[in-house]
């Protein structure tokens, strides 16, 4: 099919090779920005080690999955909480660069590639919005905010990758046209591991733990 994507949609080895370029270039980019959004100073390595750390976390749960529906569509474990996590640390320039790497990472992991478009909306905007969780990095309850926030963005991303397979041929459920169809469909597995993870954020041990990391990440 090009140079990059094979004819079943996937990729090919110079796509890969170029997807892990463009993810290693990225991490220099996290790695070379200012230490903080607020701030002046260089960004740490231990700034840079802690993204990492997320993204791998965000990755691995990304593949356990606790639950499937039958008509598509899963929930994982607490993968999306792994992916704000860099935005709720650090602010919102790192959160959103974080979260275009983790979209890079997802499509490298299980590509499959119809158009430009479909890629865009299916992984890299997809997943990049859980950086605006960075702009409640210093709100109260920032994480939950974030967090909420981040969610809504991806299916709205979501929404819009659907409406685009409708478009390319993929059929609605019996009765649905393609918009309501497409809110819904993403809306439901999104929207349960939303709840599971709200539920999980909303004891105290949790917050408190996951606190007491942003401050070690951040001092």
């Amino acid at each position: 099919m090009s140079l990059f994507v094979n004819a079943d949609g996937g990729l090919t080895s110079a796509g890969y090779a170029g997807c892990l370029v463009v993810i290693a270039l990225l991490l220099a980019a996290v790695f070379l920005g200012k230490g903080n959004d607020a701030g002046d100073r260089r960004m740490s390595s231990k700034k840079l080690a802690y993204c990492a750390m997320c993204l791998a976390l965000a990755a691995v749960t990304s593949m356990l999955k606790v639950f499937e529906f039958p008509f598509g569509g899963s929930v994982t474990l607490c993968s999306m909480l792994f992916a704000v996590l860099p935005g709720w640390f650090f602010g919102a320039r790192t959160g959103l660069l974080c979260g275009l790497i983790y979209g890079i990472l997802q499509f490298v992991m299980g590509p499959y590639v119809m158009t430009p478009l479909q890629v865009l909306f299916d992984y890299v905007f997809a997943f990049m919005v859980m950086g605006v969780s960075g702009f409640f990095s210093r709100s109260k309850n920032g994480l939950i905010k974030g967090y909420v926030t981040a969610v809504f963005g991806r299916w709205i991303m979501a929404t819009i990758a659907g409406l685009i397979w409708v478009s390319l041929g993929s059929t609605a459920w019996d009765g649905w046209a393609p918009l309501p169809y497409s809110m819904a469909y993403n809306g439901a597995y999104i929207g349960a591991e939303a709840v599971v993870t709200l539920v999980i954020l909303s004891v105290p041990a949790v917050r408190t733990a996951l606190a007491k990391v942003k401050k070690q990440a951040v001092n």
